[in-house]
């Protein structure tokens, strides 16, 4: 699922804002659809991302982006944190009997990583002539 033409700060922001509402009467469903609107962020400013470095790579899967991004960002650490964001919050979007909904913590911990990396796209676009 892609979330073409949201702005991922935007998308973040709904996260945090359903994340920071959770009901007792939707446990097990906030912490999912908190996890999608942060993983359609990561996906958005990853795109938005390779769009501003005029690199084609809409059409490779998401995994294959993330490896690339850690040359292309300049910060492979932030890059694999992202990386390992966007596999916990893929995760945690599916849900199975057999496992529990993701915690706010975990939720606010992956949060932070994408709003690192949106903010740090967002810095690359200002820099740019």
């Amino acid at each position: 699922m892609k979330a073409h033409g949201a702005e991922p700060r935007d998308l973040l922001a709904m996260a945090h804002d359903l994340r920071r509402r959770a009901d007792p009467a939707t446990a097990g469903l906030w912490p999912r659809a908190s996890a999608l609107l942060a993983r359609q962020a990561l996906e958005a400013v990853v795109e938005q991302f390779w769009e501003r470095r005029a690199v084609d790579l809409g059409g490779y899967p998401m995994q294959a982006q993330l490896i690339c991004l850690r040359t292309y960002l300049g910060d492979a650490e932030l890059a694999a944190r992202t990386s390992h964001a966007w596999s916990a919050l893929s995760r945690a979007c599916h849900h199975h009997s057999y496992e529990l909904a993701p915690t706010a913590t975990e939720l606010e911990a992956w949060f932070s990583v994408v709003g690192e990396l949106v903010a740090r796209v967002g810095i690359y676009q200002e820099l740019k002539p």
